[in-house]
This record gives structure tokens, C-alpha cells and sequence, in this order.
């Protein structure tokens, strides 16, 4: 019985993994077929890549671009969360701040990224401040909507419940609040990683002397697509590696959750 069942656990590892690569094996298929029709230049072998993006990896001095990169986006997200999560409580406790903020946070949420940095750089001298301003404006709406929604979606019975026996505030937020909100925020979070991840290019090209959108810029300019690539998979692999992370915390925050509960 315990051969038996160590092998069925096996089994659907393996079953897992190969259903998690298939897609990557795909798409690699599928460039390895065009780079024996293109030329080069344009689509590079597989191999080159994986080389130069390992390059990047152990060489320090091209790595530390890489962690400026993920600096900025995690200073921008977190400027934004704090700041989305203060909009989303004071909207939650009054309908009249919620018709104030509410149409301007919609508002700038219709405002390409291209736009805010355009403003950052005739509103800012230095270039991190504006990396920064347009990594939080641009997050901060979506925070702010994910947050009150998480907070409107509290059971008003169990908030009933519990206010029946009179707990401190503290605790009322780490018995009652903050596992009622934890997972829609930390799937905002996932969310707002891959867009953030996008916006910070945008954001680099643009006066920054350092970081992934630096490095983008540098290859466009010598026409190196195997660079561009390389430099492309380090905020992948990034977003993958934070995403693993967030996936870790909610599942250590919510351990107490059934098995099945929690593969719904």
C-alpha cells in the first residue's frame, strides 16, 4: 500500500511538471523552427540566448541592473499598496470620500504609462523620482479598487460576530481583517507585478543610465535581438520568481485551510 501510493504521488508530479512545461516546450519549439527559416539577426538560436542570459546572471556588473530594475518595482508597488491601502479604508468608512476619490483614481487609471512619464520628466530633475512617481501612479489605482473590494466583501455576519465580543482593535484586524483581505491582496499583487514589470521598461528608456530598459535601449541601438531576449527574460524570470514567492506566503498564511479548500 505504501509502494503503491508513493508511486501514484509520483505520478502525478510528473504529470504535473510535464503539464507546466509543455507550454514553454511549445513555444520553444516553435522558435527553434523559426530560427532555422530567419536569419539571425532577427530570430536567434535558443542556445545563444540561454548563454547571454546566463552571462548576465554571473556577471555581477550586468546583474546589478537586473536588482535596480526589481528595486524600483518593488519601492513602486509598495509606495503604491501603502498608499492604495489608506484610499481603500477611508472610501470603505465614507461614501462621500469614496465620490471624491473615486473619479479621480478612474481618472488616472485611463492614463497610458507613456503619458505619466512624459510628465515625470518635465515634473522631475532627478531620474529615480521619476521612476518612482510613475511606478506608484500607475499601480495606485489598482490597489486602491483591490483593497476596498476586499474589505466590501467582508461577511457583515461575522464582523457582527465577532464585534459581539468586544476585541481590541488589534485584534479584530489579525483575527477578522486581515485573513478576510489577505488573498484578494496578495493576488493584486500578483497582478500588479506584471504590469509594473512592464511600465519600469517604459519608465528606463527614458533618461535612466541603468536597469532592464537601459539594456533594452543599448541592444536596440546595436540591433541585437539575442540581448534583447536576455535581458527581456530577467524581468521574467523576476515576475516568475515573485509570484512563487506570493504563492509560498499565502500558502503558509492560510496552512490551516483544508486540502481541499484550498485547490479549489
Amino acid at each position: 500500500m505504501g509502494d503503491s501510493a508513493a508511486q501514484s504521488a509520483t505520478s502525478k508530479g510528473v504529470q504535473r511538471i510535464l503539464t507546466i512545461l509543455a507550454p514553454f516546450a511549445l513555444l520553444a519549439g516553435i522558435w527553434h523552427f523559426a530560427s532555422t527559416q530567419l536569419p539571425d539577426y532577427l530570430v536567434p538560436p535558443l542556445d545563444r540566448v540561454f548563454w547571454r542570459a546566463l552571462a548576465i546572471i554571473v556577471d555581477f556588473s550586468l546583474f546589478k541592473d537586473v536588482l535596480a530594475t526589481a528595486g524600483r518595482i518593488m519601492a513602486g508597488l509598495a509606495g503604491a499598496f501603502v498608499i492604495g491601502g489608506v484610499f481603500a479604508v477611508l472610501m470603505h468608512k465614507s461614501r462621500r470620500v469614496e465620490d471624491f476619490l473615486g473619479p479621480i483614481l478612474n481618472f488616472f487609471q485611463g492614463i497610458p504609462a507613456l503619458s505619466w512619464v512624459v510628465f515625470a520628466i518635465i515634473w522631475f530633475k532627478h531620474i529615480e523620482a521619476r521612476i518612482l512617481f510613475i511606478m506608484v501612479v500607475t499601480a495606485l489605482p489598482a490597489f486602491s479598487f483591490q483593497i476596498l473590494s476586499a474589505l466590501r466583501a467582508m461577511s457583515k455576519d461575522l464582523v457582527e460576530m465577532v464585534l459581539s465580543f468586544r476585541p481590541t482593535r488589534a485584534k479584530m484586524f489579525r483575527m477578522l481583517v486581515l485573513p478576510s483581505i489577505l488573498p484578494e491582496i496578495l493576488t493584486s499583487w500578483r497582478v500588479n507585478i506584471g504590469n509594473a514589470s512592464r511600465v519600469v521598461v517604459v519608465a528606463e528608456l527614458v533618461g535612466a543610465t541603468g536597469g532592464v530598459g537601459y539594456r533594452l535601449l543599448e541592444q536596440q541601438q546595436l540591433f541585437d535581438m539575442a540581448g534583447a531576449l536576455a535581458w527581456t527574460l530577467q524581468l521574467v524570470f523576476f515576475v516568475l520568481i515573485t509570484q512563487k514567492i506570493l504563492n509560498l506566503i499565502e500558502a503558509w498564511a492560510f496552512k490551516y485551510r483544508a486540502q481541499s479548500e484550498r485547490s479549489l
